[in-house]
């Protein structure tokens, strides 16, 4: 086991739940954050502890495969969740859940991101799919993300919040922050009055922009 890594790895989560905190993408104990550690184990965050407030001796250590704890304290309730992206998608090593208030009210409203309004959003998500509700931190919402999540790396999660995985952690909490504002930017163009699609032609363009597929 590399020590140094995981106590690096376990300051970068307490470093973005701060961050999602200031940022205000979570509230008080809300949204939680994970990172794979190797092929057996995953950091976690814990339930219950403030995500601004985190410290590096309360991230959890979670069995990849059956989800057993190792050490005291309480993962977050969403673990099922997060241990199902890692299990079907070997190339994403963060996981992030926040209750970003934008995108939140599109996904309490039913909404997906879908609407082909801004370029940047195009090239980064293609489209922010709608994950139906199911209760918080059960196999069923595992399920349900990890359908939406095979071929996409950002789903709303329908009346609960928003979901975001990466490469690394740092990535991921970067999309957590662009589907924000993405959702932000269209809920006030709409308040506008309008929201202006992009051509056909156009949307087709930036799709060829867009990286590699992840998988």
């Amino acid at each position: 086991m590399d020590w140094q890594r995981e106590l690096r790895l376990r300051q970068e989560i307490t470093q973005a739940g701060r961050r999602l905190w200031q940022d205000g993408l979570v509230a008080h104990t809300d949204g939680n954050i994970s990172v794979r550690l190797d092929d057996e184990w995953v950091l976690i965050t814990p339930s219950g502890v403030n995500k601004g407030a985190l410290k590096p001796h309360q991230i959890l250590k979670v069995r990849l495969q059956d989800g057993s704890t190792d050490g005291n304290g309480k993962p977050s309730v969403e673990t099922p969740m997060h241990l199902t992206i890692y299990r079907i998608r070997p190339d994403i090593n963060a996981v992030v859940h926040a209750h970003p208030p934008f995108a939140t009210a599109f996904a309490a409203a039913g909404i997906a991101l879908t609407e082909p309004v801004f370029p940047e959003m195009i090239v980064r998500f293609g489209e922010i799919p709608l994950v139906p509700y199911a209760t918080p931190g059960t196999d069923r919402l595992a399920e349900l993300v990890v359908e939406a999540m095979q071929d996409h790396d950002a789903a709303l999660l329908q009346n609960h919040g928003a979901i975001t995985a990466g490469r690394t952690l740092e990535e991921a909490c970067g999309l957590m922050e662009a589907l924000e504002w993405t959702a932000k930017g269209l809920w006030l163009s709409k308040a506008l009055g309008n929201a202006i699609p992009l051509t056909p032609s156009e949307i087709a363009r930036l799709f060829a922009m867009r990286p590699n597929p992840v998988r």
